[in-house]
């Protein structure tokens, strides 16, 4: 009787050791798939970085021969302007010329900012065929008017003077007026004189009218925005200038070929 007790006790405790084993085993597995994803979790993030910081890398270095590229190719452009403009040029004055007029590039050396009478000076002068009464204009429109000249250095009385008048032309096939500083912003204008009769409407296009011999007809100006009536008779119109004249570095002289023709028909000399 005493050898099925131990007989007994001893299946028991088996399969109680079995029970356990089965039961380590699966925790153990189920650990191991748990630390498996941990591991690639890890391993992933680690391959994202250095991926990520490989490609940074190759953009970085690719963004640089880029640069190159553009910084040559500026370099290739500016020769071939000094170039041209060296090869254009005869006694001081371009060959460029378009009609009666004939074109100067210079830059602007002194800004002097007076209230009501600004001007500038520009590094061109008599020597470079520069001639007081000549315009000054830029890509967005007039500048201003070359009042004196130097042998090297040019005094040009600027738009934004209250002396300065330029000749502009109500879209390119509208009524002719008076285009002057609006005396307050360095890109407001004011077109005067414009009959009533005359239909505008904000966004109009202002050009140079080329009735006078200073400046090329058809120059852009700016755009119309409000108007006023004057006297009954006439508006005054707003006009938000192209050229903002506190930002302007660079001008181009132009001149009239024909200006002493011109000016002895209209009994000015």
């Amino acid at each position: 009787m005493q050898r099925k007790k131990s007989i007994g006790s001893t299946i028991t405790a088996a399969t109680v050791f079995i029970l356990l084993e089965v039961v380590s085993l699966s925790m153990l597995s189920s650990n191991a798939t748990l630390q498996g994803m941990w591991f690639a979790r890890a391993t992933h993030n680690i391959n994202a970085s250095i991926w990520g910081g490989i490609e940074n890398i190759g953009r970085y270095f690719s963004l640089r021969k880029e640069n190159d590229r553009l910084a040559g190719e500026n370099f290739e452009l500016r020769s071939r302007l000094a170039e041209l403009e060296e090869n254009t040029l005869i006694t001081g004055i371009t060959r460029d010329t378009i009609g009666s007029f004939c074109f100067q590039s210079a830059s602007i050396v002194r800004h002097s900012r007076s209230g009501q009478h600004d001007y500038f000076l520009i590094d061109k002068g008599e020597l470079d065929g520069i001639k007081a009464g000549y315009g000054a204009i830029t890509d967005r429109g007039t500048v201003g008017i070359v009042d004196a000249t130097t042998a090297h250095y040019s005094y040009v009385m600027s738009f934004t003077n209250a002396d300065c008048v330029v000749s502009a032309r109500l879209g390119k096939g509208g009524s002719v007026g008076s285009l002057i500083w609006d005396g307050r912003h360095s890109n407001g204008g004011i077109l005067q004189a414009i009959p009533c009769h005359v239909e505008i409407a904000p966004g109009d296009t202002v050009y140079t009218s080329g009735y006078s011999s200073i400046y090329p007809a058809d120059i852009p100006l700016g755009i119309t925005g409000k108007a006023k009536t004057v006297n009954g008779a006439f508006y005054e119109i707003k006009v938000e200038l192209f050229e903002d004249y506190s930002k302007t570095r660079y001008v181009t002289i132009v001149g009239n070929i024909h200006e002493d023709e011109i000016a002895e028909l209209s009994g000015l000399k």
